[in-house]
């Protein structure tokens, strides 16, 4: 039988346990919430603050207008179209696209309960970057051959369709017998790259002048010259994974004990990988559509919030998406001011932190012996 004792320190153990793990969870919503209130900050500043400034409360009147309430500020028709037509769908862009490749950077690490994957190793990346340089470079007869209307859509749908066929080539050499590697899966990325990489080189050295002047552009990535008819087509690509992949975080927390540890925990794992995969290819795909292609992101959030906040994907994963739209809207204020009247592509400043960080990852892990 046991003692008075006995079930008085088990009764004080679980009490402790059940303290901390409060603890735990009261953190983890406060660092949700500063998040949150960081974000509001941002987005007020993106649409603020340019070559022409518009005040918090210009902009909360601009905005409430279509609804029908006049705040009784006052704003001139200049502040009205810079701030609709072009801040706020850049801000909304950049929003989203820090978003959707935070978020499948964390899920792919931990798929391959590795910290320094991120989207571009699945080939996405760079399947979507082959294929819009095509649409640049080979594509002015079919785009000649489109509406007027449709045209602007050529590109992004080629960017889209290059990293969706650039996936399933991966996925497929990696499937065998209904079952995934995760070990080949990441070498078929590999693989992958490297021959969109070469492509992407052959159709810059038969490119022009002005064709050239726009691929380096693109590669580089930018959210200038976005426009709500341009955007809209993509944004439930980009929307579907930024609702889907959080609900897949116990998938994720069970998988970080191993692939058969999760099987026995009657979690399917080979239809929680194929998730994974798709809904990463597909935020990521849907991205560089519209924003070209943009480093990084989906490598240094992620491991951000991994080391304030901890490893656990119900918290991980709304975090990041969070930290991402953050990043994204800073990094592209910094891109429209830093160099005036000029704007700096937005992956050299993402590429400027990224791999100094990416750096440190790699010293921090050697140095804790995981190699």
């Amino acid at each position: 039988m046991t003692s008075a004792a006995e079930v008085a320190v088990k009764a004080r153990s679980g009490g402790e346990i059940a303290k901390a793990a409060g603890f735990l969870d009261k953190r983890r919503r406060l660092f949700l919430a500063v998040l949150g209130g960081l974000l509001l900050l941002v987005w007020i500043a993106a649409l603020s603050i340019g070559a022409v400034t518009i005040g918090a409360f210009e902009i909360l009147a601009i905005l409430a207008k279509p609804l029908g309430v006049d705040l009784g500020v006052a704003y001139g028709a200049r502040e009205e179209t810079v701030l609709l037509a072009i801040r706020l769908p850049r801000a909304a862009l950049g929003l989203l696209a820090g978003a959707a490749l935070a978020v499948a950077g964390a899920a792919l690490q931990g798929l391959f309960r590795n910290p320094l994957a991120d989207p571009a190793l699945i080939g996405v990346s760079m399947g979507a970057a082959l294929a819009a340089v095509a649409a640049i470079v080979l594509g002015g007869a079919l785009a000649a051959s489109l509406p007027a209307g449709l045209r602007h859509l050529l590109l992004p749908a080629a960017a889209f369709a290059g990293g969706l066929v650039a996936v399933l080539a991966v996925y497929r050499i990696a499937e065998r017998d209904g079952r995934t590697d995760v070990a080949t899966l990441l070498l078929a990325g590999i693989a992958v790259n490297a021959v969109a990489q070469a492509g992407i080189g052959y159709l810059m050295f038969i490119s022009n002048d002005q064709q050239l002047r726009d691929l380096n552009f693109w590669l580089l990535g930018s959210l200038g010259g976005n426009t709500w008819d341009r955007m809209l087509p993509v944004v439930p690509f980009v929307v579907l994974p930024l609702l889907a992949l959080p609900l897949l975080a116990r998938h994720l927390n069970a998988m970080a004990l191993g692939e058969r540890e999760a099987l026995h925990l009657g979690f399917d794992v080979e239809r929680t990988k194929r998730l994974i995969v798709v809904l990463a290819a597909m935020a990521t795909g849907a991205t560089v559509a519209l924003t070209g292609v943009i480093a990084f992101v989906g490598l240094v959030v992620p491991h951000l919030v991994r080391l304030i906040i901890g490893p656990n994907h119900r918290t991980l994963l709304p975090a990041s998406i969070l930290l991402g739209a953050i990043l994204m809207l800073l990094a592209d204020l910094c891109a429209r001011m830093l160099v005036l009247p000029a704007e700096l592509p937005i992956g050299i400043l993402t590429s400027c932190i990224g791999g100094p960080f990416f750096i440190w990852l790699l010293l921090r892990r050697r140095a804790r012996g995981g190699w």
